[in-house]
């Protein structure tokens, strides 16, 4: 029989001389601090600065009493003093200011700014900077066989569109390993492709395979609605055929009491410090996808609301700027982009188009230069750089595909000789026929 005995929980709650110490050497430098309109970069080095302030005052307190203190850890519960004290602060400023951070109100939305074609080479490209995060993203068009193949616990199966987010170090001024992607990455990825995906075009529409490339250069608040936002840009600009621009914006929460405040377009700081990130995207006619972490026990319908209708306006807003810059999708593919052409061949020659062990079909490959991708039903697929490779492979199917007719003439190639019998000419690909030496001109 076991008889579990509860252990009783010390509480870890920091010294209150410490804490007294703490807010004495601090908070009227941090009240002065963040109503000045700073840059994330400034707000780092404010922060050190203040940790060397409550540093200085904690070692004072602890000198004076070494023993009582001898088995604290004061270095590990300083932080957490330190980011009460930032967070009461900030908080308090919003809610009776009405003032944030960088200076903005709360629906204020950081300058934004749209370029595309920004790199020659790829399909599609985008660069969206609202102010300190920025996103380049970049869209490549390939074919069917460029479709990524899913080998999971589910049946498997292939996708033609996918978005993948990489968030290098660099983009939060720090150093690190580029190695595998993190949960973090897969997560805002995942976000930002659901976002486009409902004006994807369908795959008889639109018979290329897309992938959306998005890497932050900086960041500073919702990289990953940066991603959806440049995404679309990207996308119009590689001449995808979407009915409909999309953006995403972050809100944010102060919740104190029954005093509340909705951040729109919120900063990393404020993210860390606040109670709500609640991701937004859409049209101009709706919503696509949203995302929600809180750190408060619910929301009431009516923030809800407001939460809702500020995402909406601050959508609209980036949408204008962003359809400024392009607001349909360019009508020319890049010259780098694959054209595709699709034909039809009868289903039963099908395996001549192949060929055995699909030796026609490569050899149309390596002839041409083209991608053939032949379906079930007999829709042949051509992808090729340039025209004259396409028109090379189209003629070339439909030799080996075209009836032979009596009476047609044809230039064939002499494939044997045999003497007193006559020559074996190949008319189409694979199709010879003799032709008897007594037919033979002898001129």
């Amino acid at each position: 029989l076991v008889k579990p005995v509860k252990r009783e929980v010390v509480p870890n709650e920091p010294p209150q001389e410490i804490v007294d110490a703490i807010e004495g050497a601090i908070t009227e430098r941090v009240q002065k601090q963040i109503r000045v309109q700073s840059t994330k970069e400034e707000r780092g080095a404010f922060r050190t600065e203040v940790k060397e302030l409550a540093t200085a005052a904690v070692t004072a307190v602890v000198e004076a009493n070494a023993e009582a203190y001898e088995d604290v850890n004061v270095d590990k519960m300083m932080g957490g003093i330190i980011k009460k004290i930032e967070a009461r602060e900030m908080r308090e400023m919003i809610l009776s200011d009405g003032k944030r951070l960088d200076g903005r109100t709360p629906t204020d939305i950081r300058p934004i700014k749209c370029d595309i074609g920004v790199l020659p080479r790829p399909h599609g490209s985008a660069l969206f900077t609202r102010g300190e995060t920025q996103s380049l993203t970049t869209v490549t068009l390939g074919t069917k066989t460029d479709q990524q193949l899913v080998d999971g616990l589910l049946p498997t199966y292939e996708r033609r569109y996918m978005l993948h987010y990489n968030f290098p170090p660099f983009s939060t001024g720090e150093t690190g390993r580029f190695g595998f992607t993190s949960r973090r990455e897969t997560g805002h990825g995942d976000l930002a492709e659901r976002a486009l995906e409902p004006f994807i075009p369908a795959e008889e529409d639109f018979s290329y395979t897309i992938r959306v490339v998005s890497d932050i250069l900086e960041s500073n608040g919702s990289s990953s609605m940066a991603t959806v936002c440049a995404g679309s840009l990207a996308l119009f600009h590689a001449g995808v055929p979407m009915k409909n621009a999309v953006a995403g914006i972050a809100m944010g929460l102060i919740l104190e009491g029954d005093r509340f405040a909705v951040l729109s377009d919120i900063l990393g700081d404020e993210d860390f410090l606040g109670d709500m990130d609640f991701k937004v995207t859409g049209t101009e006619e709706g919503i696509t996808a949203c995302q929600m972490d809180i750190k408060i026990e619910g929301l009431s319908v009516d923030i809800l609301k407001q939460a809702l209708e500020q995402a909406r306006k601050g959508r609209l807003h980036i949408l204008g700027i962003m359809n400024e810059t392009i607001s349909t999708p360019n009508e020319e593919m890049s010259p780098y982009a694959p054209k595709l052409t699709t034909i039809k061949v009868p289903v039963e020659s099908i395996g001549a188009v192949i060929g055995s062990g699909g030796e026609t079909i490569r050899g149309i490959v390596k002839e041409t230069g083209a991608e053939v991708n032949i379906d079930d039903d007999g829709t042949v697929t051509i992808a090729a750089i340039d025209g004259e490779s396409a028109a090379a492979a189209i003629k070339m199917i439909e030799d080996i595909t075209r009836p032979l007719e009596e009476g047609a003439t044809y230039s064939g190639t002499v494939k044997e000789i045999r003497e007193g019998l006559g020559a074996f000419v190949e008319i189409a690909p694979k199709k010879q026929g003799l032709l008897h030496i007594s037919q033979l001109d002898h001129r």
